[in-house]
């Protein structure tokens, strides 16, 4: 549903660098991960601000504030973002796409950065529903 329309979204975000491997794969896992937040009413229609407080508030602020602002993206590992989510979203979000929460997690931890900087270009966490958000910023 909401996940399957995000997926596609992310993926094709991610995907603009002309490599198909894992893109799509991210971007279906996020967007499976957005769409458990949003079912869960995280966020309303926009989770993203959720996410990255959810994320700040588990001891990751470095590294999403980094993804949210104009500099260099931190790394965050597998093991920190199923520390960072409730296990019942990241459950949801791995049972959505067909995989492990652990495949999961990796896959989220991989490519969140990626898609939180091109998300938030301005340095700040934009308003508005998530789909109109990815819509704007695709190039």
């Amino acid at each position: 549903m909401a996940g399957n329309d995000l997926g596609g979204l992310l993926g094709a975000l991610l995907g603009g660098g002309g490599q198909s491997g894992g893109a799509g794969g991210g971007g279906n896992i996020l967007g499976s991960l957005l769409g458990a937040l949003m079912s869960q009413g995280g966020g309303g229609s926009n989770p993203l601000g959720g996410l990255i407080d959810g994320l700040t508030k588990a001891g990751l602020a470095d590294q999403a504030q980094s993804w949210v602002g104009t500099g260099e993206n931190k790394p965050v590992s597998g093991a920190q973002i199923t520390e960072a989510l409730p296990a019942d979203t990241l459950r949801q979000a791995a049972q959505q796409a067909g995989v492990t929460p652990e495949q999961a997690a990796d896959e989220i931890a991989q490519t969140l950065p990626q898609v939180v900087d091109k998300l938030t270009p301005n340095g700040q966490v934009p308003t508005g529903s998530l789909e109109d958000i990815i819509r704007q910023q695709q190039l």
